[in-house]
């Protein structure tokens, strides 16, 4: 489809620069298959790609999951510290899914990082140089959350030097005959069955469903049937 077309040279153009990108759009629209393209697509595609759902981890563990700690740090911690998501992606991207999520004290310590290309793990004063390319995605609509006071306008703009909305799959119908056949190649090869077909009829009527679940939810379908 055309707008899919256009996300993907938006995409392809990030690919080229190191700035932090944004990428909105809803639940099982292919964000972090976005994300994914642009590192493998950069300068840093040799450099490791580190995700993090920021929804997953419990508030008490993001901190020391995003800067990494120190042995002693709190109780439970593993021997010899740990290093965090932001120096294990020193040299790649790091994809922060579901940052609306994130609560406003980590936010704030997101931000130094992305300032200062520093941070401190947690239980220690010392200051690390990083450099890390940051890739972040929501579902959320981040400009009333801003308004809400769930999340740091100066972290938005941070985030959002580039900015990639990904359709929903109601947007782009054309492609579903194109999606569906190949889930259908892909998901036969994964259970070890011959090649699976799907009649016009049938096509139709996936075409005018209404996926609230989008992407995600037509593979579901098409690996059901």
């Amino acid at each position: 489809s055309s707008i899919l077309d256009e996300t993907k040279k938006k995409a392809k153009k990030a690919s080229l620069s190191s700035s932090t990108v944004m990428i909105q759009g809803e639940s099982g629209t292919g964000k972090e298959l976005f994300a994914r393209a642009i590192h493998f697509s950069s300068s840093r595609s040799k450099g490791p790609f580190i995700a993090l759902n920021c929804s997953a981890i419990p508030e008490h563990l993001l901190e020391s999951e995003l800067f990494g700690y120190e042995e002693g740090a709190f109780t439970g911690a593993k021997r010899g510290g740990k290093e965090g998501k932001f120096l294990l992606a020193s040299t790649g991207t790091l994809f922060l899914d579901e940052i609306g999520d994130m609560s406003l004290a980590a936010q704030a310590k997101v931000l130094r990082v992305l300032q200062e290309n520093k941070l401190s793990r947690v239980g220690s004063d010392k200051d690390i140089n990083v450099k890390v390319r940051v890739i972040a995605a929501t579902n959320k609509n981040l400009t009333e959350e801003i308004e809400n006071g769930n999340f740091r306008e100066d972290l938005y703009h941070r985030l959002s030097v580039i900015v990639i909305h990904v359709p929903p799959l109601n947007e782009r119908r054309e492609d579903i005959p194109l999606l569906s056949k190949h889930f259908l190649e892909e998901i036969s090869k994964e259970n070890g069955m011959p090649l699976k077909m799907i009649e016009d009829d049938a096509l139709e009527e996936l075409s005018t469903y209404k996926w609230t679940g989008n992407i995600r939810e037509l593979r579901n379908v098409i690996e059901r049937l």
